[in-house]
């Protein structure tokens, strides 16, 4: 699929996976022009893990696109998360997990992209993803628990 819009999106849980603080990161780019890059904090404690951290980037880089009105256009989502994107594109099901209500959100909001495709890659592919997952990790680190506290923005 030649898509127009491209969405590199990725996770982490550290220090500890499950139990650790997690944050996600994503870039747009549309014809090839990077057009958004955005970070954040999903939380920290018990119920946190890669892959809440992985859908939640997900589900706020579909928002970010929903919001601007661009779920009419070809667009892929780029993940290295095999879970994530073997589950999106339904070749592998849901066994419940940490993740699920962020899995439950993603499949409600991809209803509304009529033309999008889940593409696995290696890490290698997706390093400023990556990047910016730990930027918002060390911002947690630096700055976040004596604001915060315990953090949970993605969904309520």
């Amino acid at each position: 699929m030649s898509s127009n819009i491209a969405v590199y999106c990725d996770g982490l849980c550290e220090p500890k996976n499950p139990g650790g603080i997690a944050t996600y990161g994503f870039v747009i780019f549309v014809n090839g022009e990077m057009i958004h890059q955005e970070s954040g904090i999903v939380g920290e404690g018990a119920d946190m893990s890669n892959n809440v951290a992985e859908y939640s980037g997900l589900c706020v880089a579909l928002r970010w696109l929903k919001g601007r009105r661009l779920q009419e256009r070809e667009t892929v989502i780029l993940s290295d998360s095999r879970l994530l994107v073997n589950q999106m594109n339904g070749l592998w099901k849901t066994h419940g997990g940490l993740y699920m209500r962020w899995h439950q959100e993603a499949q409600r909001l991809v209803k509304e992209f009529p033309r999008l495709l889940f593409q696995w890659i290696s890490r290698e592919q997706n390093t400023q993803a990556d990047a910016l997952s730990r930027e918002a990790y060390a911002r947690y680190l630096e700055y976040g628990k004596k604001r915060h506290g315990r953090l949970c923005y993605i969904l309520r």
